[in-house]
């Protein structure tokens, strides 16, 4: 039998690293690399979902 919850949350856990890793990489300031770090940790799913929307992005510059 397959634990879905396992499962999830594993994938959450992946997607919320993935986020964090992206946080620290943006051209953010060290305060909102620090808040947006927190969100993600304290809300996981939240935090991840409004960091898509909201987040810093990456320092590419787009043509």
């Amino acid at each position: 039998m397959v634990e879905y919850g396992g499962i999830i949350g594993l994938l959450v856990l992946i997607a919320d690293v993935w986020a964090i890793v992206n946080v620290m990489g943006s051209g953010a300031s060290t305060g909102s690399k620090v808040i947006w770090t927190v969100l993600i940790l304290v809300l996981p799913v939240l935090g991840l979902i409004i960091w898509l929307f909201a987040g810093p992005r990456s320092g590419r510059v787009s043509a």
